[in-house]
């Protein structure tokens, strides 16, 4: 993987022909982070894939995190591949909480991360249900296998992937309400049935 000093100059060379679009790096525990605006996703990805001496060309893994009550509260992580050169490089997109208002502010008290906030004045979002949700464009395109991960990390942390071909959930029910990784979720409440339980509950389905 890049050592610290390359990943420097990775940062400028995309910097150089996307502006803004790395807004800081990471080395740490030996693994080396580009730490990015997400409206640029798509520019950093692809340049990575595609730039001559890095060809990153297989997404091994998309995830999401969050990180209340710290600012920015979520991040998507895209783990990078190179497989002749078996290097590896994470692509850590920070993504600020609409709900939270202009620049996913942390709530009164709570001191914000080191982290670096993105760079747009406020977060790019979309309601749905009632509830704002971030946008982060998708991937799918360039990388099939981010296909069921962004799903998944819709379904878990309700971060909307805009372009997805089939943005729904993958893992709980169509009807679930809520984000259930999100670290406000509540714990405990009802139950969700799934086949190995549902004897457990005769005529749910009532």
């Amino acid at each position: 993987m890049p050592d610290a000093p390359g990943l420097e100059l990775i940062l400028a060379e995309i910097n150089r022909e996307t502006p803004g679009a790395v807004l800081d790096t990471s080395f740490d525990r030996e693994q080396a982070a580009l730490i990015i605006d997400p409206s640029k996703v798509r520019e950093v990805l692809t340049w990575l894939r595609d730039t001559p001496g890095q060809e990153y060309t297989f997404l091994s893994s998309v995830h999401g995190a969050d990180y209340f009550p710290r600012a920015p509260r979520f991040a998507v992580h895209y783990e990078l591949l190179n497989r002749e050169r078996y290097e590896r490089v994470r692509v850590k997109a920070v993504v600020a909480d609409p709900a939270a208002g202009v620049g996913g502010a942390a709530p009164a008290g709570v001191v914000p991360s080191e982290e670096v906030v993105p760079t747009a004045s406020a977060p790019t979002s979309i309601e749905m249900e009632g509830q704002l949700l971030p946008v982060v464009p998708s991937v799918v395109d360039m990388f099939p296998t981010a296909d069921f991960q962004e799903r998944e990390i819709f379904d878990f942390f309700g971060i909307h992937f805009e372009g997805h071909p089939d943005l729904r959930r993958i893992l709980m029910p169509e009807d679930y309400e809520g984000w259930p990784q999100r670290r406000d979720f509540p714990v405990g409440g009802e139950p969700v049935l799934f086949t190995h339980n549902e004897i457990e509950a005769p005529r749910w389905f009532e």
